[in-house]
Formats: structure tokens, C-alpha cells, sequence
């Protein structure tokens, strides 16, 4: 039956949709698209040290990242001041980590979109965790947004 099928699609998507998880990767890959376009730009295209690049790309994505996280990925509906400051740490322990990693890479002469494309391999398991038990992690007794 033909008008059976939308509804089972939608159904599933929707139950797809519905992990916390695969919304952090969705919105993860959005927020990655955005940080190695920009990389690319700068260093590629506007010929800026890789060392310099790398963590302005990074931290430029800062904005998107956390907004689609915390709207679409997690649904946080509490304050944005301690997340903000919770996230904002895991940033700079991120731009570290893709830094060091990226320049490694280049280090070794691998390309920078390998290193690149290593550190968000390395950070992503590390930070779903982060962003749902501590970024946007609800107060106890509140009720669950994953």
C-alpha cells in the first residue's frame, strides 16, 4: 500500500532522529564542513601559517558548533551562561589537541587535512560524552532532553 510507506519512513527517520547521538554526529558533521572550509580558506587559499590557521578555523567554528549542539543535538533549554563557560573549556582542550595533532601531521608530511581529519576521529567520541554529561547536562530531578 503506497500510503503506508511515507509513514513508515517517517517513522523511522523519526526514531533515528530521536538519538541524541546521531543528532551530536549530523550537527557534528555541519560544525566539521564549516571548520575545514575555513581552514582551507585561510591556509590554502589565503596563504595563512598552518599554525596560525588551524586554531582561528577552530575557534571561528566555536559559534556554530556550540549553537547547533546545544539547539539541535542535545535540546538544552537551561541556561546558556554555564554551558557556555563548561563548553568553552572543552575548546580550549580541543584546539590544543587538533592543533598539536595537524601539526604533526605536517610534521611527518602528511597533509594537513589528514591531521585534520585525525584530531576530529580523536575528539568526537571524547566530546559526545562531554556535551551530554557535562556541556548540557540537565540539573538532577530535571527531565531528560536526549
Amino acid at each position: 500500500m503506497p500510503s503506508e510507506t511515507p509513514s513508515r519512513h517517517g517513522g523511522g527517520l523519526s526514531r533515528l532522529w530521536s538519538s541524541s547521538l546521531v543528532r551530536y554526529l549530523v550537527m557534528g558533521g555541519l560544525s566539521f564542513a564549516f571548520d575545514f572550509g575555513l581552514l582551507w580558506l585561510l591556509y590554502d587559499i589565503a596563504g595563512v601559517p598552518l599554525a596560525v590557521a588551524t586554531p582561528t578555523a577552530f575557534l571561528a567554528s566555536f559559534v556554530v558548533t556550540y549553537t547547533l549542539q546545544r539547539l539541535f543535538a542535545f535540546r538544552a533549554t537551561d541556561s546558556v551562561a554555564p554551558s557556555v563557560v563548561r563548553y568553552a573549556l572543552l575548546v580550549i582542550a580541543n584546539t590544543a589537541l587538533t592543533t598539536g595533532i595537524v601539526a604533526l601531521a605536517d610534521t611527518v608530511g602528511w597533509s594537513w587535512a589528514i591531521g585534520k581529519v585525525v584530531a576530529v576521529a580523536v575528539t568526537t567520541v571524547g566530546n559526545y560524552f562531554a556535551y551530554r554529561y557535562w556541556v548540557f547536562a540537565r540539573p538532577k530531578g530535571s527531565p531528560t532532553h536526549v
